[in-house]
């Protein structure tokens, strides 16, 4: 009997070209999909809850893949962690109703952003974060950002070639937080997210931050609705989709590994 099987996803994507199939590149969807297959001998669509870009990263990433196979679910994710590459993981699985779409039943996600703010560049931080030499003014970021939390058109910040029906979003929370030396996390959560709509709020913060434009500024980018208005596209590599929320039949899938 065909079962639907969800599973929480923990990934390094640099060496990938995004979730989402693409013909000769490499995709998490791919090598998800080719892990399955080789471990139960079905070729099954894998579907995920977010299509993050070339080079993000994912700590909660949700898939769902259906299996005639009998395998007991708690056996799942070492089945497949053994035939995935070393830069993907299955952290845990559960059965969901063979209708279940996890990009449909989300009702909230989380990105965490990583920006290293240190005058010399780190090797040890290449491909994991944005980068910045010059010193970044947080308190006044932290500022800018809170005229962006609530229910606003985003229009401002996103990108060409979004296939959203609508820029209304509600952001949830946005926070800065810097903790430890020159790591700087910026934590974003929404009930959706546009096009490059986390890449683009993030690069217009580093404008704040460093003094090209004025905490005040980002309220009225965000009431202008224009994109040219607003900061630069923060890079792929910082940026990490840490949760995704759904209803209340599939909150043991809330967060990367963690229940």
């Amino acid at each position: 009997m065909l079962k639907r099987y969800a599973v929480t996803l923990e990934y390094d994507g640099t060496a990938f070209s995004g979730w989402q199939l693409q013909e000769n590149a490499p995709t998490v969807q791919a090598a998800l999909e080719a892990a399955v297959e080789k471990r139960f001998h079905e070729k099954r669509r894998a579907g995920g809850a977010s299509r993050t870009d070339t080079g993000v990263h994912a700590r909660g990433q949700v898939a769902v893949f259906d299996l005639a196979h009998p395998i007991p679910v708690a056996q799942i994710p070492a089945a497949l962690n053994s035939a995935l590459p070393p830069t993907v993981r299955v952290l845990k699985a559960k059965q969901v109703p063979l209708r279940w779409d996890p990009r449909q039943q989300s009702t909230q996600k989380t990105y965490a952003y990583i920006i290293f703010n240190r005058a010399i560049y780190s090797p040890l931080q290449h491909g994991r974060a944005w980068q910045i030499q010059a010193p970044l003014d947080i308190k006044i970021m932290q500022r800018a950002a809170r005229y962006l939390v609530g229910k606003h058109d985003f229009s401002a910040f996103r990108a060409s070639g979004c296939t959203a029906k609508h820029p209304i979003r509600t952001v949830k929370q946005l926070t800065l937080v810097r903790r430890r030396g020159p790591a700087i996390t910026v934590r974003i959560t929404a009930d959706a997210f546009l096009y490059h709509m986390v890449r683009n709020i993030v690069g217009t913060l580093v404008h704040v931050g460093l003094g090209k434009m004025t905490a005040e500024h980002v309220k009225r980018v965000l009431a202008s609705r224009r994109r040219a208005l607003a900061g630069p596209t923060a890079p792929a590599e910082g940026l990490y989709l840490e949760t995704i929320r759904f209803g209340r039949k599939t909150r043991g899938l809330l967060t990367g590994g963690q229940e």
